[in-house]
């Protein structure tokens, strides 16, 4: 089974470095990587850069319609405000049932904020503590949502016709 977990990092690259790590990690059999996302935001500026693992032809990659309805709703919905109303409860709606809620939603608003980055991964298969180990001191800190089979299977049934 796969799991989704979102890493926030103190600074704006923070992410780009821990997936270039799991991607090592992944040559030497020690995690499967089915798809990634890093969103980096600079000091200053207004919005975060977001950017998804290049190769989505890995089996369980989501692609890029999902990283980018989750990245609405987390970072460019609240500043549309009430002008999309119910299409964003509808929004909401359609990621609570592949097990990502309103409460994880705005966790992760709350925590990524300008200065920081974070990695939203898709993995399965980790030897544990040599990842644990590999990540040690990197102040990292985990916002996390381990999907269900079930969770799982309605996420790619969602996604699973995009191109």
């Amino acid at each position: 089974m796969s799991s989704m977990t979102v890493w926030k990092f103190p600074t704006p690259y923070g992410a780009d470095t821990a997936l270039d790590k799991l991607q090592a990690m992944q040559t030497q059999q020690l995690i499967t990587v089915q798809d990634a996302a890093v969103v980096s935001w600079e000091p200053g500026k207004k919005k975060p850069k977001t950017r998804q693992l290049s190769d989505t032809t890995t089996r369980g990659a989501l692609g890029g319609g999902f990283w980018g309805l989750l990245f609405g709703l987390i970072f460019f919905v609240p500043i549309l405000g009430l002008a999309i109303g119910a299409a964003t409860g509808a929004l909401f709606g359609s990621m609570a049932d592949v097990g990502i809620s309103n409460a994880f939603i705005d966790d992760v608003r709350q925590k990524v904020t300008p200065g920081t980055s974070a990695l939203f991964l898709l993995s399965s298969d980790a030897v544990v503590d040599r990842v644990r180990s590999e990540f040690a001191g990197t102040e990292a800190e985990l916002i996390s949502t381990n999907l269900s089979a079930d969770q799982e299977a309605k996420l790619r049934e969602a996604f699973e016709d995009e191109d």
